[in-house]
C-alpha cells in the first residue's frame, strides 16, 4: 500500500492564507482612494474654515504612505503563504492606525457653525466606511478595525456637540454602523464559508485521489500475483498433462486404462479453468480486439449450438436455437465467444426443462436472447454475477459448476463489442440475458450461411471442470505432415521429459537445451550432421530471467532463418502477453492440449519460417 499523502496544512490555516492574500491584494487601490478622499476633503475644509486642525490631520493622515512599503514587503515575501499569521496582525495594526486617523478627524475640525461642512465630514466618513468594509471583509478582526475607531469618533464628536440636531446625527450614525457591521458580518461569514467549502473538497479529492492509487496498486499486485501462480501452476500441470498422454496411450488395453482417462479428465479440468482465467487476463490486457463486419446470425447461432448440444444432452436439456435471417455488425469471433458463455451458464444452472436462444429485430437492433427455464437469479443479485468468481448458487464452491468467471467474461466482450447485455430474472422462473446488437445489411447477392463457420473462438467457453474436453471444444487433429527433428528449449527438465516422450510417441525426434548456449551448440551439433531441426519449441522464461523469445529470435538468425518457431508460455501478465502478441511468433499457452499441440507442429511444418499469429 502507498505512504499517504503529505499532511497538508489545516484548514484553517489554508482559510486565513486566502483571507490574508486578498487583504493585501486591495490595498494598493484602496490606499490611493483613500489618499485623494483625504487630499480632496482637507482641500474643502481647510478653503472653507482656514482651521490649523486640518493641516495637522493631514500630516497624521500623510504616515499612510508608509503602507505602500508594507504592501510591496508582504508581496515580496517568499514565505508569506507560511506565515499568514503574522502578516495578519500587521496588517490588522496599520488598519486600526488608519480608522483612528480618520476617527480624529471630527475632533480636530468638525465645524460647529456649519451644517454643509458637517454633512460634507460626515458623508465622507460613513461613506468611506461602507465602502471600504468589502474590501476588509474576508476577516472579522480587520472589519472590527477599519469600522469601530472610525465611527466612534464620529459619533462621540457629534454627541459632544450636546443640541438636538447634533444628537440626531449621532443616532443616524449608530443607526448606520449597526446596518454596516450587519451585512459585513453576513459577507465575512459566506466568503469564510465559500474557503471551508472549497478546501474541504480539495481535502476529499486528495483523499479520493490517495484511494484510487491504493486501489490501483492493489488490482496491479492482483494480477502480477495472479500471473505468478498462474505461471507456477501451469508449468507442472503441463508436464503432467503430457506425461497422463503416454501413459494413456502405453495403457491401452491394460486394466489400468480407466484410472489414466480418468486422470487425464482431471487434468483436462484443471487445464479448462486455467484457460479462462487467461481469457480474462487477455481480455483485460487488450490483447484481444474486436474487428467489426456485416455477420449473418444465422452461423453464430448453428455454432454456438454445435458447442453446446452435447452438454445440453448430457444434463437431460432441451437446447433450441432458432436460426435467423438477420445480419448484425459485430465480431463473429468474439460474439460467438460471449454467447457461448450465456448458453453454458444457462444450461449449468438449469436443472430441468431446457435453453432457447432467439434472435429478433428491433428497430435498428437485433435483440439476441437467452432464456432458461433455471433456478433464476433475484434482483439484488443482477449487477454482482457479472463480476469474477461470483456465483449466486454455489456456496460450497461446487466445482461441477464451474469457477463463476463466465458471465465476467460476458462482461469483458460486451464492452469491448459495445454490445449492452440485459439481465431479466426472478428466482424459480428462470433467466433471461439479451444482447442488443446493431443491423447491418447483407452483401448484395450473398444469402446467410447454412453452415456454422469453420472458425471456433478464441477462447473456449467457461464449462463445468467435469465436462469431457470433446464437449468443450472440438478436439484439432493434425491437418498436415509433422515436423521430423524438434529443439526443445526450457530450463524445467519435467517438461522437456514430457515433451520428448508425447513427441517421440508420433515419430518426432527431438533434443534438449536448458539456455541459449546449449540450444546454439545443439543447432550446430544438427547441422554438422546433416540432419537440421525443423522446428525450436522454445519456453518465454528460460533459467536467471533470460528471455525465451529474444533467444528463439537469436537462434532462428544464427540458423540461416530456419528452424521454425513456437513460443509455449505460461506467462499471462498482461505486458508480456502484449509482447508476445506483437512478437507475431505462434503461441501456445501451458498446459498444452496434446492436440493442439501437433496442429500448431502441423501448422509450422507446412508454412513458411515467417511469424504466423499467436494461437491458443
Amino acid at each position: 500500500m502507498p505512504p499517504p499523502p503529505p499532511p497538508s496544512d489545516s484548514t484553517d490555516a489554508r482559510v486565513l492564507r486566502e483571507q490574508v492574500a486578498a487583504l493585501y491584494a486591495t490595498m494598493p487601490a484602496s490606499t490611493a482612494v483613500d489618499a485623494l478622499l483625504a487630499w480632496g476633503l482637507c482641500a474643502v475644509m481647510y478653503w472653507q474654515t482656514r482651521n490649523a486642525g486640518i493641516l495637522v490631520w493631514l500630516g497624521l493622515h500623510f504616515v499612510q504612505i508608509l503602507r505602500y512599503p508594507l504592501i510591496h514587503a508582504y508581496f515580496r515575501d517568499p514565505q508569506a503563504a507560511g506565515r499568514s499569521a503574522f502578516w495578519a496582525r500587521r496588517h490588522w495594526r496599520e488598519l486600526l492606525y488608519y480608522s483612528i486617523t480618520w476617527g480624529l478627524a471630527p475632533w480636530l475640525f468638525l465645524p460647529a457653525d456649519s451644517m454643509p461642512l458637517t454633512a460634507l465630514l460626515m458623508l465622507t466618513m460613513l461613506g468611506l466606511c461602507s465602502g471600504g468594509v468589502p474590501s476588509v471583509a474576508p476577516r472579522w478582526p480587520s472589519v472590527l478595525a477599519f469600522v469601530v475607531p472610525m465611527t466612534v469618533g464620529l459619533i462621540t464628536a457629534l454627541a459632544w456637540r450636546g443640541d438636538a440636531i447634533h444628537l440626531f446625527l449621532a443616532t443616524c450614525a449608530v443607526l448606520h454602523v449597526g446596518a454596516t457591521l450587519h451585512f459585513a458580518h453576513a459577507q465575512h461569514t459566506l466568503l469564510t464559508t465559500a474557503l471551508v467549502t472549497r478546501f474541504e473538497k480539495e481535502a476529499l479529492a486528495d483523499a479520493l485521489a490517495h484511494q484510487v492509487q491504493i486501489t490501483q496498486q492493489a488490482s496491479e499486485e492482483k494480477t502480477r500475483f495472479f500471473a505468478a501462480a498462474s505461471h507456477d501452476l501451469r508449468q507442472p500441470l503441463h508436464a503432467i498433462a503430457l506425461f497422463g498422454v503416454v501413459l494413456e496411450r502405453e495403457l491401452q488395453g491394460h486394466a489400468s486404462q480407466p484410472h489414466a482417462q480418468r486422470l487425464m479428465r482431471a487434468v483436462n479440468a484443471l487445464s479448462g479453468s486455467l484457460d479462462t482465467m487467461l481469457d480474462v487476463s487477455q481480455l483485460d490486457a487488450g490483447v484481444v480486439q474486436a474487428q467489426p463486419q456485416a455477420v449473418p446470425l444465422r452461423g453464430v447461432l448453428l455454432a454456438v449450438q454445435a458447442l453446446a448440444a452435447t452438454r445440453a444432452d448430457e444434463r437431460g436439456l432441451q437446447l433450441r436455437v432458432r436460426t435467423t435471417p438477420l445480419w448484425v455488425r459485430t465480431d463473429p469471433q468474439l460474439l460467438q465467444r460471449l454467447l457461448a458463455n450465456l448458453v453454458e451458464n444457462a444450461i449449468k444452472y438449469t436443472p430441468a426443462g431446457g435453453v432457447l436462444v432467439v434472435a429478433r429485430a428491433r428497430s435498428a437492433e437485433a435483440w439476441l436472447d437467452v432464456v432458461d427455464t433455471g433456478v433464476g437469479i433475484a434482483p439484488e443479485h443482477h449487477q454482482r454475477v457479472f463480476q469474477e468468481f461470483y456465483q449466486v448458487h454455489n456456496p460450497g464452491r461446487d466445482r461441477a459448476q464451474g469457477l463463476g468467471i463466465g458471465l465476467s467474461i460476458v462482461r469483458r466482450l460486451s464492452l469491448l463489442l459495445d454490445h449492452p447485455v440485459e439481465l431479466h430474472s426472478q428466482p424459480g422462473r428462470g433467466s433471461r440475458f439479451r444482447v442488443r446488437l446493431p443491423l447491418a445489411d447483407a452483401p448484395a447477392g450473398l444469402p446467410a450461411p447454412n453452415a456454422a463457420p469453420n472458425a471456433a473462438p478464441d477462447v473456449a467457453p467457461d464449462a463445468a471442470p467435469d465436462a469431457a474436453p470433446d464437449a468443450a471444444l472440438a478436439r484439432l487433429h493434425p491437418a498436415g505432415p509433422l515436423p521430423r527433428h524438434v529443439l526443445l528449449l526450457d530450463d524445467e527438465a519435467d517438461i522437456t521429459d514430457a515433451l520428448a516422450a508425447f513427441l517421440h510417441g508420433e515419430g518426432i525426434a527431438t533434443a534438449a537445451a536448458r539456455d541459449e548456449p546449449e540450444a546454439l551448440q545443439r543447432l550446430d551439433q544438427a547441422a554438422a550432421a546433416g540432419q537440421p531441426f525443423d522446428a525450436l519449441l522454445c519456453d518465454y522464461r528460460l533459467a536467471a530471467g533470460a528471455d525465451g523469445l529474444d533467444a528463439a529470435l537469436r537462434l532462428r538468425a544464427r540458423a540461416g532463418g530456419t528452424p521454425r518457431l513456437l513460443l509455449i508460455t505460461g506467462e499471462t501478465a498482461p505486458e508480456r502477453l502484449h509482447r508476445v502478441h506483437d512478437s507475431g511468433v505462434p503461441v501456445l499457452f501451458k498446459p498444452v492440449q496434446p492436440e493442439r499441440l501437433l496442429q500448431a507442429l502441423a501448422e509450422l511444418n507446412t508454412t513458411s519460417a515467417a511469424p504466423a499469429p499467436s494461437r491458443r
